[in-house]
């Protein structure tokens, strides 16, 4: 369900600034925007109530934690029953190297955003985990060679 178009312009500027810094405190959130303290404290709590705000993070630099290597694979699945499908997703959940997972339209079933530290232990993670998967029939995997955009922030119109 989508939320936006019932949103303010106040409202946008909030989930805005929020998006670019989460550490702000109320008061200088509301400076931020051109409102109050009160308003804008109940204006996020309605956001979080409705779901449009899930929680606040910091992000780290994978290259100064030794996880520099990108690498987007594409899975294809042995069979599509509803325990299969499960039992992949749980898998990719339960390992944190697995960024992002997308099930996808086209050739491939699933897209991964996988990090690693090295080509070795991404190789370590491809064979001796990802395609000993019982629902696993075949990956294909590109190694990012630099990121030349990377964002968090969603576009709020």
């Amino acid at each position: 369900m989508t939320y936006l178009s019932s949103l303010d312009q106040l409202d946008r500027r909030i989930l805005s600034e929020l998006q670019r810094d989460a550490t702000l405190s109320n008061a200088e959130l509301a400076e931020r925007v051109g409102s109050t303290g009160p308003s804008c404290w109940r204006r996020v709590r309605a956001m979080q109530d409705q779901g449009l705000l899930r929680r606040a993070v910091w992000i780290a630099d994978p290259n100064a934690l030794g996880q520099g290597v990108i690498v987007l694979c594409h899975v294809r699945m042995k069979e599509f029953s509803a325990e299969a499908i499960a039992a992949f997703e749980d898998f990719v959940r339960a390992h944190e190297q697995v960024m992002e997972c997308y099930s996808m339209s086209g050739e491939w079933d699933y897209l991964l955003r996988v990090v690693a530290s090295d080509v070795a232990d991404y190789e370590h993670f491809l064979m001796r985990t990802l395609l000993k998967h019982p629902s696993v029939a075949g990956a294909s995997s590109q190694f990012a060679l630099s990121t030349t955009k990377y964002e968090t922030a969603l576009p709020i119109r």
